[in-house]
């Protein structure tokens, strides 16, 4: 059997990293794994999505619409763009933080404060995890998303699988910022 996950966020949140991450721990734990990245303007705060594959054969990364058993957001309103993606039943694990984009911070647009609301009205399992805050706490805003990867790896169950995901974590963040992290994934996980 094949799962699916898309991770949404915006650039600079970290979501390729804890694509990264979790592909590497989906290998270990013996998985054929495939994953795709689509950038955008991330680099100008645009959308990032990766998209995982990972099950006995995976043939190829791409998820269409209603193909998806998770979407990962690190902010709440990439969730609802990610919405289409999500099969019947799938899961939403989402940050509740709002970052605004260029067309709200220009006036153009308004942030649409209801997402959790429309989510909350589509979507049967809805996690929403304050991971920012928690980040915030820790001293580093930027580790919230490995905030959402401890969470994710209880949530889907991984943590039964005899792998050492905060060493994982460790390998792959810089050494200077790696004991944060895994205090970051120690509160997700503990969430």
């Amino acid at each position: 059997m094949v799962k699916s996950i898309v991770l949404v966020g915006v650039g600079g949140q970290g979501t390729i990293l804890v694509s990264k991450i979790l592909t590497a721990g989906l290998l270990k734990l013996g998985y054929d794994v495939k994953m795709s990245e689509i950038h955008g303007m991330s680099q100008r705060g645009g959308s990032v999505t990766t998209m995982i594959k990972y099950g006995d054969k995976v043939y190829a990364p791409n998820i269409g619409i209603g193909e998806a058993d998770m979407i990962v957001s690190f902010e709440k309103i990439e969730a609802v763009r990610a919405l289409p993606y999500l099969k019947k039943g799938g899961i939403i694990v989402t940050d509740d933080r709002e970052i605004h984009p260029m067309s709200v911070l220009t006036g153009a647009a308004e942030y649409p404060h209801d997402a959790l609301d429309k989510l909350g009205e589509t979507v049967e399992n809805l996690t929403v995890l304050k991971a920012n805050e928690i980040a915030e706490e820790l001293g580093n805003v930027r580790v919230s998303n490995v905030v959402l990867l401890g969470s994710l790896v209880k949530k889907m169950g991984l943590d039964q699988e005899g792998i050492d995901w905060k060493e994982l974590v460790g390998n792959m963040v810089p050494a200077k910022a790696k004991e944060i992290n895994l205090l970051a994934f120690e509160r997700g996980y503990a969430l």
